[in-house]
């Protein structure tokens, strides 16, 4: 509530509080602050204070409405002050000069009469209202105050951990109590809290003795106050309520003739008749406040369900992930012991045509440098004895190396491939089903996917269109039947051509040189699911079509290849084109 009691313009507590026509309130010092000045002979189109109740504001600043460019008049000076609730304070305005006040919160200016700022009406209620809570605020201090300590009498600081010193200043639009110290850790004068009023810090016991006026720091009860007068007669209270003014008036208002012609009606039946309306209302929005409450508990709750429903699904997520990381390990494994047997295959066959192939060279080097030996004797019947023998051996080990023994058995490649294209694309598409789920027949079943349309098979022709789709169903998603819209050729909106249990659809009666959008999805028990990729067909630009001879007039003659036709009455139309064709 204390929100309600403070002053919008300088944030604190209302102070001889005015109502505003607006029904907003301000502190009477503030008014002046705000109020400023017109030029002489200006009337704004805003009523005036106390006038008729047919108040007809603008929803601008008045302000902005004059300038000194516009009328050669200053219309006001602006300082480069501001209240600590942001509200630009303007400097008091001279009373011989037409004045006029914004309300600073639905910025609706009014203009003030001769009367100034008294034409607006002092708002005791709020006044009665403000002067309660201050006690009570005092009262609840006080208490705190002597069951803390009682012993000082001194205002401690509120946000002191630990041994509270005496308070040194308070922050009236937060309530506080501060030290020095804490004042400058917690509400330093700059940035946004320079706009709030630091002020000494008063002590209960003096805030209510001066509220009661009497050493006994009581107010006196609310029906002791004075009755409100009336604000042009002064001397006399209110005793009746104008309807058509929405103001309590007095009697000399009556025989004044100002509210001749309102529906006027006594104060204490309008009192309790508002009263009424005021506490159904209320009721009202009590009711509404409950279901607030309610739905408050709800969201609570339901925060603590998604945190333990998110903890949940998290290590739910990270178990299906896990396995599959798991099931890939081990098919990694499975691929890795395919790749080291390939190895050692081929090692081994390399390695044993190497052995092979050094002992046979080792053989053929020792044999060719045999044979130069030989070469190398001049005992012609010692040579001819052993020539014949030699000759055949190295012929013969010449035809040990064919090309087939100088060609390795195996190549370094590995003659495995591992596609893993398809496998990829499946793992980047993984993501969550945000379909509904439900149990049917026991089996839980989930919203459909969106179908693949089938680019290979879909087709137009003449102002025809062919669509072909499939979409692979899991288990989990049953479905029941596809629905194929299609836009109107120009961009437009989307209008169902198929429902029903196919996966091809032919769609005729299109317009001709047109390009239309298709889209296709499915559906099941569950519900509809997602839209397919959207396809552009274009239909032809003209349409061909051939005549049946067999069906065709006795005078149509038929040529190039039955896609022309010539009739005697084609010839008579172009002599004669005023006749009818027939």
């Amino acid at each position: 509530m204390e929100e309600e009691l403070k002053c919008p313009v300088c944030g604190s507590l209302f102070k001889d509080p005015i109502l505003l026509p607006c029904s907003h309130n301000v502190c009477l010092a503030c008014a002046r602050n705000i109020t400023v000045q017109t030029p002489d002979g200006e009337t704004p189109v805003q009523s005036r204070a106390s006038g008729s109740s047919d108040y007809d504001y603008l929803d601008m600043d008045k302000m902005s409405l004059y300038s000194e460019t516009d009328s050669g008049y200053g219309s006001y000076t602006p300082c480069q002050l501001k209240s600590p609730n942001g509200v630009r304070v303007f400097p008091p305005a001279n009373p011989h000069r037409h004045c006029s006040l914004t309300c600073p919160l639905c910025h609706r200016s009014v203009s003030l009469d001769e009367r100034g700022l008294r034409g607006f009406p002092r708002n005791r209620l709020l006044e009665a209202i403000v002067s309660r809570y201050q006690q009570n605020r005092a009262a609840s201090a006080s208490s705190s105050s002597s069951s803390s300590s009682s012993s000082s009498t001194a205002v401690k600081c509120q946000l002191c951990d630990r041994n509270p010193v005496d308070a040194a200043v308070m922050c009236e639009q937060c309530d506080v109590f501060y030290c020095n110290a804490c004042q400058q850790r917690c509400h330093p004068s700059r940035g946004p809290l320079a706009k709030h009023r630091l002020v000494p810090p008063r002590l209960p016991a003096a805030g209510g003795g001066a509220a009661g006026g009497g050493g006994s720091g009581q107010q006196p009860p609310a029906t002791a106050r004075k009755p409100a007068t009336c604000v042009d007669h002064e001397a006399e209270n209110f005793s009746m309520y104008c309807y058509g003014c929405k103001a309590p008036v007095c009697m000399k208002c009556l025989e004044e003739g100002k509210h001749a012609k309102h529906d006027v009606k006594p104060l204490a039946v309008m009192w309790k008749q508002h009263k009424c309306q005021l506490s159904q209302a209320l009721n009202g929005v009590s009711d509404k406040a409950k279901d607030a409450k309610e739905f408050l508990v709800q969201l609570k709750n339901m925060l603590q369900q998604i945190q333990e429903n998110g903890v949940e699904f998290e290590a739910c997520l990270v178990a299906q992930c896990d396995s599959l990381i798991e099931a890939l390990t081990r098919q990694k494994a499975k691929l890795l012991t395919k790749v080291t047997k390939e190895k050692e295959y081929k090692l081994k066959v390399v390695r044993d045509q190497i052995t092979h192939c050094t002992m046979k060279l080792r053989q053929t080097t020792g044999m060719m440098e045999f044979c130069l030996e030989v070469l190398k004797e001049n005992d012609p019947s010692g040579f001819l004895q052993i020539s014949d023998a030699l000759v055949k051996r190295v012929t013969s080990s010449q035809d040990q190396w064919v090309k087939g023994a100088l060609e390795p058995k195996v190549g370094p490649e590995f003659d495995l491939t591992l596609s893993t294209d398809s496998l990829l694309q499946t793992i980047l598409m993984l993501d969550f089903c945000q379909g509904k789920v439900a149990c049917l027949s026991g089996v839980w079943t989930l919203v459909p996917g969106a179908p693949l349309l089938q680019l290979e098979k879909c087709c137009t022709r003449n102002n025809s269109a062919t669509l072909a789709w499939r979409v692979i169903a899991p288990p989990g998603s049953p479905i029941e039947g596809y629905i194929l819209e299609l836009d109107d050729g120009n961009g437009g909106q989307y209008r169902e051509v198929y429902v029903g249990k196919e996966t091809v659809c032919t769609v005729d009666g299109l317009h001709f040189n047109s390009s239309y959008n298709a889209r296709v999805k499915a559906y099941n028990a569950i519900g509809v699911g997602p839209y397919s990729k959207t396809v552009v067909l274009k239909t032809s630009d003209v349409a061909w079509f051939t005549f049946d001879p067999s069906t065709a007039h006795r005078d149509i003659v038929l040529s190039n290849e039955n896609q022309s036709a010539v009739t005697a009455t084609m010839t008579a139309w172009c002599w004669e084109p005023l006749l009818s064709p027939r």
